[in-house]
């Protein structure tokens, strides 16, 4: 695929009420009428960023993984988005991969905000999920992992029989980061683009949350030069942006600053 469809929904949250959430999410997801090949939601789309998730968890075979594999069938779509799972007595933020033919990955936030106590109630990952879509490499990040470079930096492949080459294309954050931070998010998202030379898309909530945190969105697209491509502030909003291989070769290609990384191993 030399071009990848990606619909960013922005979106208020229902407090800690799932079915409420589900419902919304399924009518703006059905309403999208253009070809796309990747829907994504915010973090805990399900609940909100709630520090109750002794009440609101769920398994990996629970409702809400069952109805985004029901979307994402119905659509032919990539489904993804975060929400609280329990799984062998640990409480997960976890963000779903959902194919459209009912397989999944996850990735489990590695960065929990202890400003907000998440580190008190949730268990951090402790690995990356570098997921693939018709040739296009995207790894996938919870809102606060945003403030970590080095958990998202390129790693550059050292294969002997192929040429080096940067290990993703497309860095994508869903979050429920706040209006008061929103320079930093901004700043932030447009720092990861530059820095690794990809793509980097960022969907964040609007609305005011059950702690009355106010959340304005600036869901962002932004290309490997750290060009704007798509932004929005304030309102509710479903939006397709397209992403090109070739503006990515010929970025990596005229201007290959990769090359010149620092080689690196994370470790947990």
């Amino acid at each position: 695929m030399q071009s990848l469809l990606i619909t960013t929904i922005q979106s208020d949250l229902h407090w800690e009420n799932k079915q409420a959430n589900l419902k919304m999410f399924e009518e703006k997801i059905l309403q999208i009428k253009e070809k796309t090949n990747i829907v994504v939601l915010p973090e805990m789309f399900t609940t909100g960023f709630s520090m109750q998730p002794e009440a609101l968890a769920e398994k990996m075979d629970g409702d809400s993984i069952q109805w985004m594999k029901k979307i994402a069938n119905k659509k032919g779509i990539v489904l993804t988005g975060s929400l609280i799972i329990e799984e062998d007595g640990q409480y997960l933020n976890r963000l779903i991969w959902m194919l459209p033919n009912g397989e999944l990955g996850f990735y489990d936030k590695r960065h929990c905000f202890s400003l907000a106590g998440e580190d008190q109630h949730y268990t951090s990952g402790t690995k990356r999920l570098i997921a693939s879509v018709g040739g296009w490499k995207i790894n996938l990040c919870i809102c606060y992992d945003l403030r970590f470079p080095v958990w998202t930096r390129q790693v550059i492949h050292s294969d002997p029989d192929k040429e080096p080459a940067p290990e993703y294309d497309v860095l994508i954050y869903v979050a429920n980061w706040p209006e008061k931070r929103s320079h930093a998010w901004k700043s932030l998202l447009a720092a990861r683009a530059i820095e690794n030379q990809c793509y980097v898309v960022g969907v964040n909530r609007i609305g005011n949350d059950g702690n009355d945190i106010s959340h304005v969105g600036n869901s962002m697209v932004i290309d490997p030069m750290g060009s704007i491509l798509y932004q929005k502030e304030h309102d509710e909003d479903i939006h397709t942006t397209k992403i090109e291989k070739a503006i990515l070769a010929d970025v990596h290609d005229k201007l290959p600053f990769w090359k010149d990384a620092d080689h690196f191993l994370i470790t947990d």
